[in-house]
């Protein structure tokens, strides 16, 4: 066999990232217009808080700045209520949605904090993190972990069933995506107030039963974020453990699919997949590997990268979701939404950065020829595919294997719209 390294595209990788800058920049969804969600939307700050990280993360790329990202920061106090934040103030209840939602702005505030290092952006950090999570402290132990409704749920997220004093998501468990917001406060603010709060999250979450709950992925990859996170600021060995253990349960507990993508939920193969957590996949990946130096997490980053995001991101420099492929469920990868521009679009932009900024540890092996390994087609870290519909004429190249004309996953970026929607790649079992 004659091995081969497979490295990044510099090309491919510009050209994703130019796609993505000019979708946020250009598109109406995200201009000064648009750019604050309608009051009545109760996903409070997601939206607002994820563009601010994708504008900061271009900006950390290229140094463009997206033409919405001085007009948000100009204009978010407008936005939050008395205490500091969006939405309302809910005095006896925890709002699932309110808590993910600010997670991301917490995100957006602190890279914007330490890409421009302006005072406002540090003390709306501190304010969410006192008014909205650490008047929460002591109550995360309540999070109910036993639910009637377990199948429900779109692409976005939606106001679940209330119990004993929590407003649910169906995005369940997405209150623990705060880990990853708060575990960045902790590390501009430095409060101990906060690092217990972690620390209680942390240790409810990691005792939830996932697979039995049908946790969200992507919620739950963002948590191991934020563990690792926190592994790097204090050096606490539990964090990293904490991190692991979640990557294990991901790779073997029915998290991810054949093709190195996620499920929407644990235990609903037959939903679709999120890019927002193939990125935070990939990201988890790497930075076990720096933290432990096992390969298997170099290669694991590699595959998500080479065959995951292959099909996320579309022509219009956006992302969509897929169908999950599961041996037994569903062979044919293709798309089932052409674009989440709420989520996955604006995702994406810190996944382009992280990539840009790590690919040499995003290499993949091949071993020169096609075979059958385990249950599919692939040469060495790269899945080879039966391409099916207008797609064929995309293909880099084919191999004939076993009587199939096999090829790489053809990466939806280069399709054209009606030719990605109507085509189909056969993963062969």
């Amino acid at each position: 066999m004659n091995s081969k390294l497979v490295p990044v595209s510099e090309k491919e990788l510009q050209t994703r990232i130019e796609l993505n800058y000019r979708r946020l920049a250009e598109g109406d969804y995200y201009s000064t217009e648009n750019v604050f969600s309608p009051k009545d939307y109760d996903w409070y700050a997601d939206k607002e808080g994820r563009a601010l990280l994708a504008f900061v993360s271009h900006y950390k790329i290229n140094g463009k700045s997206a033409p919405c990202m001085g007009f948000l920061m100009e204009h978010l106090q407008e936005h939050m209520n008395e205490e500091g934040y969006f939405g309302p103030v809910f005095a006896d209840k925890i709002h699932e949605q309110q808590l993910s939602g600010h997670s991301w702005l917490l995100r957006g505030l602190c890279e914007y904090y330490e890409a421009f290092g302006d005072e406002y952006s540090k003390n709306a950090v501190e304010k969410i993190a006192d008014n909205l999570y650490l008047k929460r402290r002591g109550r995360f132990s309540t999070y109910p972990i036993e639910r009637s409704k377990k199948d429900i749920g779109d692409v976005s997220g939606t106001q679940a069933e209330a119990i004993n004093g929590w407003i649910l998501s169906s995005d369940i468990g997405c209150a623990f995506m705060s880990i990853d917001g708060l575990s960045h406060a902790y590390k501009i603010l430095k409060k101990e107030e906060i690092k217990a709060l972690l620390d209680e999250m942390i240790t409810v979450y990691l005792g939830v039963d996932k697979v039995k709950l049908k946790a969200q992925t992507h919620c739950t990859l963002s948590a191991a974020r934020g563990m690792l996170r926190m592994y790097g600021e204090t050096g606490e060995a539990r964090y990293l453990k904490g991190a692991c253990d979640i990557m294990k349960l991901y790779t073997e507990g029915g998290g991810m699919s054949e093709t190195y993508q996620n499920l929407n939920w644990w235990g609903r193969a037959d939903t679709w997949t999120e890019p927002c957590a193939i990125v935070d996949s990939l990201m988890v990946a790497c930075e076990l590997y720096k933290a432990i130096g096992d390969e298997k997490y170099k290669t694991l980053a590699a595959r998500i990268y080479h065959n995951g995001l292959a099909t996320a991101q579309r022509q219009n420099g956006g992302a969509g979701t897929d169908s999950v492929v599961v041996s037994g469920v569903e062979e044919y990868l293709y798309s089932k939404m052409y674009e989440a521009e709420f989520c996955c679009t604006m995702r994406l932009a810190e996944g382009l950065w992280y990539i840009s900024d790590n690919k040499e540890l995003l290499t993949a092996k091949t071993d020169g020829c096609v075979t059958k390994k385990g249950r599919i087609y692939s040469d060495g870290d790269l899945i080879y595919a039966e391409i099916g519909g207008g797609a064929q004429d995309y293909v880099e190249k084919t191999a004939e294997v076993d009587g199939y004309k096999l090829s790489p996953i053809v990466k939806y970026y280069r399709l054209p719209k009606d030719v990605m929607e109507s085509s189909k790649q056969r993963i062969l079992f």
